[in-house]
């Protein structure tokens, strides 16, 4: 008896950290990554701001080939969306907003997941020349986990996690915009 006492003990203690420690435990994150593209910022600001772009260099657009994709509004614009849907936990079900469009420096977007978990995050692009044919193109992810899903940022590498796969998907922007 004694013994399933110290259990049952140990277990409510346990149950009880997981409960408090979010509670002092940071809720917002941030990844962002860098590239050079040799184009002049103009053609690689073009380029990115058309949502059926991302197809040829977002790293989540391309994990699954069978996924569902569809536009509303004008690529390109504030206001337009891009909705994905597939069966694969790594890519779910979602959508993305232009939010606001600085033309030749910054896009922003909302993220919408719906699949495998609820969630509003957001990215962006931001563009610097660094002369008449180079560009400097960063793109940024960022987001909130309310409590208690924000423990998972003790244990979760979001810059590993998200920082690769960002900078991948700048990689192929880069090889692609340079051909």
């Amino acid at each position: 008896m004694e013994i399933l006492k110290f259990i049952l003990m140990g277990f409510a203690v346990l149950i009880g950290l997981i409960l408090i420690i979010p509670i002092f435990t940071k809720k917002n994150f941030s990844v962002q990554r860098l590239v050079v593209v040799e184009k002049p910022i103009s053609e690689v600001f073009d380029f990115v701001k058309l949502l059926k772009n991302q197809d040829y260099f977002s790293v989540w657009a391309t994990k699954d080939p069978d996924m569902k994709k569809s536009f509303q509004g004008e690529d390109g614009t504030v206001g337009a969306i891009s909705s994905w849907d597939s069966q694969l936990k790594d890519v779910g079900m979602g959508e993305q907003e232009i939010m606001k469009i600085t033309d030749g420096e910054r896009i922003d977007y909302e993220l919408r997941f719906f699949k495998p978990f609820k969630a509003t995050n957001f990215a962006d692009f931001t563009f610097e020349a660094v002369s008449e044919t180079e560009t400097n193109v960063k793109w940024a992810f960022s987001g909130k986990m309310q409590y208690p899903m924000n423990l998972f940022l003790l244990i979760r590498d979001m810059e590993g996690m998200l920082g690769k796969d960002l900078q991948e998907g700048l990689n192929k922007l880069k090889a692609v915009v340079e051909k």
